[in-house]
């Protein structure tokens, strides 16, 4: 057994959330301390990737705000997330959706994928 396994075993913190990928709409509750107060702050954008594996893995969403495109990486096994909700399944053919970077408007849609 290699010994980063082990280490990733140690550390690792099982976490309940839905599962999601690359095209779906999110809303992240996350912890934010301003000096000695509390409190959950909503970030709901498309997430565009997921990268990594076990504790260290991350997935960054976008989101619009006003006419700039805001993106924000969270880590998977962060303690400030308090909760993922899944708004849309999104219909797109690849793992990384940066070309939406580019896109506007209506081009910047994604296809909603039905069960």
């Amino acid at each position: 057994m290699n010994l980063m396994d082990v280490v990733d075993k140690e550390f690792s913190v099982e976490n309940d959330y839905p599962k999601f990928g690359a095209g779906d709409t999110i809303t992240v509750n996350y912890k934010i301390r301003e000096g000695n107060k509390e409190r959950i702050q909503q970030f709901r954008g498309v997430v565009i990737q997921r990268a990594g594996e076990g504790h260290t893995a991350t997935f960054t969403v976008r989101k619009m705000s006003g006419n700039i495109g805001v993106e924000r990486i969270f880590p998977v096994s962060s303690p400030f997330i308090s909760g993922i909700e899944v708004n849309k399944y999104g219909k797109v053919r690849r793992a990384r959706i940066f070309y939406l970077r580019k896109l506007t408007g209506k081009k910047a849609r994604i296809k909603e994928k039905r069960f």
